[in-house]
């Protein structure tokens, strides 16, 4: 990955912990590598743990940020979610899966779209 776009990923989780605190959340892990992959946020609100997904983009020019969830993405997720489940087993047995999506385009206010209880 190129420093160029490994910045704009920082830049956007940045983004969405910032969206997310302002919204009541909790930020309990963020970045958290697991065998199965990784959770890009970890949150907490109402007494349930939302596994946020943070997809970035600078233009629609590929397509929008939430279609890069692809289904094997999404295994993925899941799979990581039960190993974050295995390692805090006193977590709230409510849980869902989120996904911010952002775009950032030069010289405006990014568009944050925030897709609430996607994987089902």
């Amino acid at each position: 990955m190129t420093n160029r776009r490994q910045a704009l990923g920082r830049w956007g989780e940045e983004t969405a912990v910032r969206y997310l605190e302002q919204r009541g959340y909790t930020i309990l892990a963020r970045n958290l590598h697991t065998a199965h992959g990784e959770l890009d946020i970890v949150a907490g609100k109402d007494n349930a743990i939302i596994f946020v997904e943070v997809k970035m983009r600078s233009s629609n020019a590929y397509g929008f940020p939430e279609e890069a969830v692809s289904p094997r993405k999404q295994a993925h997720l899941v799979s990581a979610a039960e190993a974050y489940f295995e390692q805090h087993p006193d977590s709230p047995e409510t849980w869902q899966f989120d996904i911010i999506a952002i775009t950032r385009r030069p010289g405006a206010q990014p568009e944050i779209e925030h897709f609430e209880n996607v994987i089902g």
